[in-house]
């Protein structure tokens, strides 16, 4: 778990003394939580456990190789979560069942969070708007969200060797985090029918992935015996 100077590290300057308040004051002042810094996942940027089996503390996790203010969003994003369970769901038992994980309870939470940022003008105009945006409607994961991806996707260091899946032609072949290689498909909705290389198992891979092409390799299956989400 990082301490507070490491945890302000990875956030903006001018938020971090309010994000770290955010643990220790409020509902979550009586309440143990962890926040850990871990690899990077592919099919999400952070997530939230809450007490119970045993476990005293909220766990929240978010992804080490997140820009600041990516970082700063998916830590909100998570710290809204730990509100709601305390707020909504601690001593209720009986009410638990009707609080789902993005329902009208952490929609509020996350509002009540964000907005004295946005309201501070302690962002950048692009990402302050695409943030106030995602308020009317904010969604289960920041990657459902295009409009804020290319936002907080702007302040990422640049890295010519990557493009993003939808920019890739039909059948190309790319590469994730340095893994094995995969072949674009069709698109369905928000994310692209992939295959590996090798196996030909599908893959659900999102439209603002970003890869690195590749040569082809391995056969070319037609019809993969499975799927899943990348």
């Amino acid at each position: 778990m990082p301490g507070d100077d490491d945890l302000a590290r990875r956030l903006p300057s001018r938020t971090a003394a309010y994000c770290v308040g955010l643990l220790s004051e409020g509902p979550l002042a009586g309440a143990q939580v962890e926040v850990r810094v871990v690899a990077p996942r592919r099919t999400k940027y952070g997530d939230h456990h809450a007490p119970g089996r045993g476990r005293p503390a909220h766990r929240i996790t978010v992804n080490e190789d997140l820009n600041p203010y990516a970082f700063l969003t998916t830590f909100l994003h998570e710290v809204a979560h730990a509100l709601t369970w305390e707020r909504h769901v601690r001593g209720r038992s009986r009410f638990a069942r009707h609080v789902m994980p993005h329902g009208p309870q952490w929609k509020g939470e996350f509002a009540r969070i964000l907005l004295p940022l946005i309201d501070a003008g302690t962002l950048p105009g692009d990402v302050a708007l695409a943030l106030a945006r995602s308020l009317c409607d904010p969604r289960a994961a920041t990657c459902s969200d295009r409009g804020l991806v290319e936002a907080l996707s702007r302040y990422d260091a640049p890295d010519p060797s990557r493009v993003r899946v939808e920019d890739l032609p039909v059948g190309a072949a790319f590469r994730i985090d340095g893994r094995r290689a995969f072949r674009k498909g069709a698109k369905l909705r928000s994310r692209y029918r992939c295959f590996d290389a090798v196996t030909g198992v599908e893959y659900r891979v999102h439209a603002l992935c970003p890869v690195v092409p590749c040569a082809a390799e391995g056969p070319q299956r037609v019809s993969p015996p499975g799927r899943r989400r990348a």
